[in-house]
């Protein structure tokens, strides 16, 4: 993948359930660490949300490769965070076969 710009600054976490105290659990999100991303967007739609319509932009963000099962490594269900940004993250594929770049395939809901 040539022309690859890691110029972004973003914080992977990944949801964690914690008790809450009355024998049930509340979802938190965990930091893993920060990674160097290239953020590129795709396509946007609005749709119905639970308190009104949502824009949900979608984003490619490529970050550099990891091992499978690294911490570093990004997975469905995780998320990157930027100062007032949230991209959750939907699929994440290899650049090429060498795996030098992951591409994760994000959404970030916002609120008109």
């Amino acid at each position: 993948m040539s022309g690859v710009n890691l110029n972004r600054r973003l914080v992977l976490e990944s949801p964690e359930a914690v008790a809450d105290g009355a024998g049930g659990y509340s979802q938190s999100w965990q930091a893993l660490g920060a990674l160097w991303a290239q953020i590129v967007p795709r396509s946007g739609r609005q749709v119905n949300g639970e308190t009104g319509s949502v824009s949900v932009t979608g984003y490619q963000i490529t970050v550099r490769g990891a091992p499978v099962g690294h911490s570093a490594r990004p997975k469905p269900g995780q998320r990157f965070i930027a100062p007032g940004r949230v991209f959750n993250i939907e699929a994440v594929t290899e650049d090429k076969a060498r795996g030098l770049y992951l591409v994760c395939h994000c959404a970030e809901e916002v609120s008109p």
